[in-house]
């Protein structure tokens, strides 16, 4: 989400410490994100959690919020990748084989691919610290296959790693969406257009889970403990909304490189979470990993002052 924000830049300012605040409250929001997952996905279906997720992300601000002044192809595309493509992909890793510590790391290559495919469809240059940062992800992309090939996990499989890339990939094509979007129309509100985008993904989710869930588990919803609901709304109204109507203020009042470097605390934040609330193990060659892709993000971010 971050992505279609970053060109609300502001005057140079410093930041307050209610603004300091805020950035903790998304950092710490964005992190427990994961572990909410999975803790939903205890009591409903990966397509079932997107369809519900989607109701609670959309209701009730889209009764509240005007629709976005733009073509409706760019709602319609944004809502399938980054909402059908993104969760759909995060959740069924998340189910078959992916911890949420690791699933917070994860995501984040979603700037890489970003950056790819900004390259191939956008025909954007790679500055030099973002080749040194590609560079270090696909290092620690292979640090996570050598923990497969070295170990037989449950916890993380294959599978698992397979699809929470491909979740980085779709959310990386909704970036190119939304970039192309706010580019073609003058009156781009970001709010407004997730909120909208929202109600996109219902339908499929709810077309998946007709498909392809067991006709056992297809009304389990109804049944589901009040904690599978709670982790819902936090899923909609904290970790979407909140969480990003905060985010978006920042970008607001300030610069995006005094903003940005804020969310390299939310893989930090998802490891503890999921090692303290979950009892996940992070394994040598995963330790390796992660700290390859957090350098590399690190290296985007602030590589370009150490060039200047």
């Amino acid at each position: 989400m971050s992505a279609i924000t970053l060109r609300f830049l502001a005057a140079p300012g410093h930041l307050s410490g209610r603004d300091y605040g805020a950035a903790l409250a998304v950092v710490v929001i964005w992190g427990l994100n994961f572990v909410a997952m999975k803790f939903a996905l205890r009591d409903f279906t990966p397509f079932q959690l997107g369809a519900a997720r989607y109701v609670f992300a959309a209701l009730p601000l889209v009764l509240l919020i005007r629709r976005p002044q733009l073509g409706w192809k760019w709602v319609v595309l944004y809502g399938l990748f980054q909402g059908v493509g993104q969760f759909g992909f995060l959740f069924c890793a998340l189910k078959v084989g992916m911890t949420a510590a690791l699933a917070s790391v994860l995501m984040q290559t979603q700037v890489f691919f970003t950056a790819l495919f900004s390259f191939t469809v956008l025909k954007e240059r790679a500055s030099r610290p973002l080749q040194w940062g590609l560079l270090l992800a696909a290092l620690g992309l292979g640090c996570f296959a050598m923990s497969q090939v070295a170990t037989a996990s449950s916890a993380t499989t294959a599978w698992g790693l397979v699809l929470n890339l491909c979740a980085a990939a779709m959310w990386a094509a909704s970036n190119i969406i939304a970039r192309t979007a706010q580019s073609a129309s003058n009156h781009f509100d970001a709010l407004g257009f997730v909120v909208w985008s929202s109600l996109v993904p219902i339908a499929p989710f709810i077309f998946l889970t007709w498909a392809f869930d067991d006709a056992g588990a297809r009304w389990q919803w109804s049944s589901a403990p009040l904690t599978g609901w709670l982790a819902i709304a936090y899923l909609g109204w904290v970790a979407t909304v909140t969480a990003y109507a905060l985010w978006t203020g920042l970008l607001k009042r300030h610069p995006a490189n005094r903003v940005a470097p804020f969310s390299l605390g939310v893989p930090v934040v998802g490891l503890a979470a999921g090692m303290i609330v979950l009892g996940e193990v992070v394994t040598a060659w995963q330790w390796a990993g992660v700290a390859l892709v957090v350098g590399a993000l690190a290296c985007v971010m602030f590589g370009g002052r150490v060039v200047r």
